[in-house]
């Protein structure tokens, strides 16, 4: 597996984003639907990855910076093809690797409470996350999970 920086252009990617907000429509409500669209996942504050295999993109993800020692992940995506081969994992330990790097302290995210999102939740829990509180501009909701990681920072 591949993992690169994406400029968001191609139509591969275009289409797996769009794939990714029409999952999360599917699953919540309106109002709890916290995806990124493509232009903001273009903003100077987020950095954007695609996995790929050959030609293959497999999957996505993005860390938001939220300050100076904190960032979000945003947009964690396995296209359909490609789910239960490690591709969210392998990304996901690249997006830590990546925080650690840029020393934050903290990595939080969003995730759905329904059913759809229990695998999310155990790779999160797998890899360390553990809920808490909302963060940032969020606030509590039926719909949404939250989870952090505190890093070495």
């Amino acid at each position: 597996m591949n993992i690169i920086v994406d400029n968001l252009q191609s139509a591969a990617v275009i289409g797996l984003l769009e794939e990714h907000l029409a999952d999360m429509a599917k699953h919540s409500p309106p109002e709890s639907v916290h995806a990124l669209d493509l232009s903001a996942l273009k903003s100077t504050d987020v950095t954007f990855w695609t996995v790929w295999e050959d030609s293959e993109l497999l999957g996505c993800g993005a860390l938001k910076e939220l300050n100076g020692k904190h960032a979000e992940i945003k947009s964690m995506r396995t296209a359909n093809a490609h789910q239960g081969k490690g591709v969210a994992a392998t990304l996901l330990t690249h997006i830590i690797k990546e925080a650690d790097t840029r020393k934050l302290g903290r990595l939080s995210l969003e995730t759905g409470s329904m059913d759809a999102f229990k695998p999310a939740h155990s790779l999160y829990k797998k890899f360390g996350f553990n809920e808490c509180e909302p963060f940032g501009d969020y606030v509590e909701d039926p719909f949404s999970v939250f989870m952090t990681l505190e890093l070495e920072g």
